[in-house]
Parts: C-alpha cells; structure tokens; sequence
C-alpha cells in the first residue's frame, strides 16, 4: 500500500475551515493556529497539485475538485475516529460482535428499544439476533452460538432470572364461526376448528408453540407474522402474546374469544448468559438494558 501524502490532520484542519466559513473559526475548533490550519490547506493542494478553494469576490469558496475532496477526506475521517473507538471498545473488553437469541414472544418494539439503545453506547458493536420457538433456543445456548438468550425456558445446565411476564390471549377474526356462536366457548368447540402453530425453530424439531394441542385441525407455520396473517384471515385461531396482537386487537381485525375458561394465559421469559461465569462486557450490558426496559414496560 502507497503511504498516504495527505495526513489525517491536514485533512480535519480542511474540513474544519470548510464546516467553519473561514480559517478563523476552524483553527480554533481543531486547536491550532490560523496560520497553522492555511498552511495545511497549502500542503494539501500542493501535494495533491489541486485548487481548494477559489475567490469569489472577497469570499473563498471550494473549487468543484474541492467540495469533492470535502465530501470524501469527510468520510475519511469518519471512518478513522470509528476506528479508533472501537480499538478503544476492544481493548476494554468490547466484543465486536454480541449474539442474542430472543424467543418470539418477547415484544419485538421493546426489544429493538433495547438493541438501538445498546447500539447508541457501542456502535462499533455488531448484533446478531436469532428470533427463536422453543427448542431453539436451548439449541442456541447449548450450541454457545449465542452470548445471551431471552426464553420462557431455562435449559438443564443453565440459569436464568425472570424478565418479563406475557399475557397471552385466545383471539381470531370476529366473523370466525367461532365469534358466531353467540356464546362462552369450551375446549371441544376449539376442537372443531383449526388452530394455527408457530414451528420449533430447532434443528431437532420436537414442539410446537402456539397453546393448546388439543385441536385436530392444525397448521403450523414459520413466523408469527404469518400465524397472525392468517388469523386476520379467517383461517384459523391462535393464542398470541397480547402484544403481538395489539394492533389488530385495537382494529377490530382479531378479538379475543369468548372462552368459558383458558381465554388468557401467563407465562414467565427469561434472561439467561450462555457463560454466566465469564459473560462479555457487551452480554453484561446488554442484559442491564433488556431488564430495565423490561422494569419500565411492567409499570405500563
């Protein structure tokens, strides 16, 4: 690789008198001298054999090859400070990349929250997000092809603290026989109907998600987009985390079913480290920040 004429100073000290109208402003904003900060201007037309800036009366203003320039060696920089940030992010213990698997009942709003505020202290930081059913995620953990996994399951071997409690409700389209029925509903009426599934997202496939397995009319699907898709349709129903649903439910597109019991149901996510004897420092926030948005959507 050729070694750089233009230093990376000279380049700050040209984008400072750019984004400052002026070498006044700039010499004050990079630290240095007026007369330091024209020189570097000087340098860098002379060995680049370019014109920076031209007169324009008694106003300077970029050539075309200048605001080029200006555009590019901004980049330059950019990129540069990034880099030396996330040297200083490793070197304390920052991991480039952080891992996550996230079982598909967890709030997926809230759980971006969670990811766009760790990506706002660590942007240097890259995440992988597993939207996991069931026996995934034991996969995942079991695997350690994740640092930290959010489930209504801890694992054999493995620890794990609540995170968040999820109320999950029987729902379907209101002109679903269902609704039609006119009355409180049992299981055997569900029975008689099909019941829409989210598949095992594990390798070894062994469960499915979506309730109750009493039905003898099933379809079992990918993603719970699809799953609520063809609720919205009429093609079935399903017991969705409230959450999931919440749109729809403030639509009128699904309703929750008249269930004489079972309607709504409970269950328990939670937060667990794959190694929780020597988690990364980027696990370890990431973790903070999932409980305290978690802490915050239970007093909503």
């Amino acid at each position: 690789m050729l070694n750089p004429k233009v230093s990376l100073d000279q380049w700050r000290a040209f984008i400072a008198v750019v984004e400052n109208d002026g070498f006044a402003k700039a010499a004050g904003q990079v630290h240095k001298t007026q007369s330091s900060v024209s020189y570097a201007v000087q340098k860098i037309e002379q060995l680049l054999d370019v014109k920076l800036f031209e007169k324009q009366g008694r106003k300077a203003v970029l050539t075309a090859a200048g605001e080029a320039l200006y555009r590019r060696s901004k980049n330059l920089v950019e990129r540069a400070d990034a880099l030396e940030r996330g040297a200083a992010e490793l070197d304390e213990d920052w991991d480039p990349e952080l891992r996550i698997a996230v079982e598909i009942v967890y709030p997926t709003w809230a759980l971006l929250g969670s990811m766009q505020r760790f990506s706002e202290e660590r942007p240097q930081t890259r995440i992988q997000l597993f939207e996991t059913v069931l026996g995934g995620t034991d996969e995942a953990l079991f695997e350690r092809a994740v640092d930290l996994a959010v489930s209504p399951h801890v694992p054999q071997g493995f620890s794990g603290d609540p995170l968040l409690r999820i109320r999950f409700v029987a729902a379907a389209t209101p002109n679903h026989p269902l609704h039609q029925l006119g009355r409180a509903l049992t299981l055997d009426d569900l029975r008689e109907h099909r019941h829409l599934f989210i598949r095992d997202s594990a390798v070894q496939r062994t469960r499915e998600s979506g309730g109750w397995l009493g039905a003898d009319q099933r379809w079992t699907v990918s993603h719970k987009a699809t799953q609520i898709a063809a609720a919205c349709m009429g093609l079935g129903f399903a017991w969705f985390p409230e959450d999931s649903i919440r749109k729809e439910l403030e639509e009128g597109s699904l309703q929750p079913l008249p269930m004489r019991e079972g309607a709504e149901r409970y269950g328990e996510v939670y937060l667990i480290f794959a190694d929780p004897d020597f988690p990364s420092a980027s696990a370890v926030r990431m973790a903070e920040i999932l409980r305290e948005d978690a802490t915050s959507l239970c007093r909503n």
